[in-house]
């Protein structure tokens, strides 16, 4: 038996500031026993939980199943002990492969050259047995298989997700600099947004909050448009099971009201993004969304929530402070009795917003070490 098959405990990676409310989330997926990590959570899972964390997260970047943990000096030990997976349980000959390595405190030094030295110990175990051997594939392989060494110890794990989680499927277009969508799903649960008042982002790029909006208000599971999952390679992968959880999930998605979730921005290009991206998902024909400069909106009684410029989408030309300083003015002359959910990718310019805020939370957006912020007008 594997590592997760005795011990039903797994590893969820999660974007940092996000680790308290990734557990909330956990649970209400039913893990149990949920323990802080590196950059994530211990947790454990029945298999029917496993499959619905995966198809239904909207914040786990991805879970790892651990197959060995064991003690490792040298390259040489960790080529020879990953000889003891039976690695034709999850791959054959015709498969793909790709490893990801992180190593920290260990005489194993390079994550490359550890990643390099799994991969070997796993194509010439099946050169041995078969004369043939499976491919490597960095891009979208069958399999990927995650490898962490720290103080010599090294955890070899199954990516259950298949890749990022925080990759949906809905994204055919895209602006420059794109809000990573679980950043984007953190920002609408962090909002409270429930349906009750409408929803708006006045500057909404490619429209991946909008997208997030969406499949938050219409109950979609956030891999709702994914076509497989690293689980499925496991040895004890139930398919039926996991089509019951899918349909399950399936089930409880709901209409949308036209109107209820709306938004603008000033570049046609990225208005048109907006469109395609909303048009893959279930009711994205219901979003309204227009070209328009937030600065001649109206908003009332409403719930904002928008990821502003920070340098990267700004017009040529356009001064920050002063855009932060109209965005400010917009907020208090034109969205009465709204509150907004602002992000800052770059955190010094929250001051140029002239507003005071209830509350700042950090939110990683890939480099970006940024914060949101709520801002409550009356």
């Amino acid at each position: 038996m594997y590592q997760y098959q005795q011990t039903n405990r797994y590893f969820a990676q999660i974007a940092g500031g996000l680790e308290e409310t990734g557990v909330e989330e956990l649970t209400e997926l039913g893990a149990t026993d949920i323990t802080p990590g590196y950059r994530g959570m211990y947790f454990n899972a029945d298999a029917a939980a496993l499959y619905r964390i995966n198809y239904r997260t909207r914040l786990i970047t991805r879970v790892l199943a651990p197959l060995l943990t064991f003690d490792c000096h040298s390259d040489q030990y960790l080529h020879q002990t990953a000889q003891n997976i039976e690695w034709s349980d999850f791959l054959s000959p015709d498969s793909t492969f790709a490893v990801f390595a992180t190593v920290s405190d260990s005489k194993i030094n390079h994550s490359k050259f550890a990643a390099l030295r799994l991969k070997d110990a796993i194509v010439d175990q099946f050169r041995d047995a078969t004369g043939e051997r499976p491919s490597i594939d960095t891009r979208n392989p069958d399999v990927w298989l995650n490898l962490r060494i720290k103080n010599d110890q090294a955890v070899i794990s199954l990516d259950t997700s298949g890749g990022s989680l925080h990759r949906r499927g809905y994204r055919v277009g895209s602006v420059q600099a794109p809000m990573q969508e679980t950043v984007a799903a953190a920002a609408v649960r962090f909002s409270g947004w429930d349906g009750e008042t409408p929803l708006v982002d006045p500057m909404c790029g490619s429209g991946t909050l909008l997208c997030e909006a969406l499949m938050h208000y219409a109950l979609i599971p956030a891999s709702y448009l994914r076509s497989s999952f690293g689980f499925e390679r496991l040895p004890d992968f139930d398919a039926n099971l996991w089509k019951k959880e899918k349909e399950t999930a399936d089930s409880q998605i709901r209409e949308i009201p036209a109107g209820l979730i709306t938004g603008s921005d000033i570049d046609p290009e990225a208005v048109i993004s907006t469109r395609r991206n909303l048009k893959a998902l279930p009711g994205g024909d219901a979003v309204r969304t227009k070209q328009a400069d937030f600065r001649m909106l109206e908003i009332k009684d409403a719930t904002i929530i928008c990821n502003p410029p920070y340098g990267m989408r700004l017009r040529r030309g356009e001064d920050m402070a002063e855009f932060y300083k109209s965005l400010g003015d917009f907020l208090k002359q034109r969205c009465t009795n709204s509150t907004a959910y602002i992000y800052f990718g770059k955190r010094e310019w929250i001051k140029s917003l002239g507003l005071r805020t209830t509350w700042k939370k950090p939110l990683v957006n890939g480099a970006l070490d940024g914060r949101l912020v709520k801002v409550e007008v009356y």
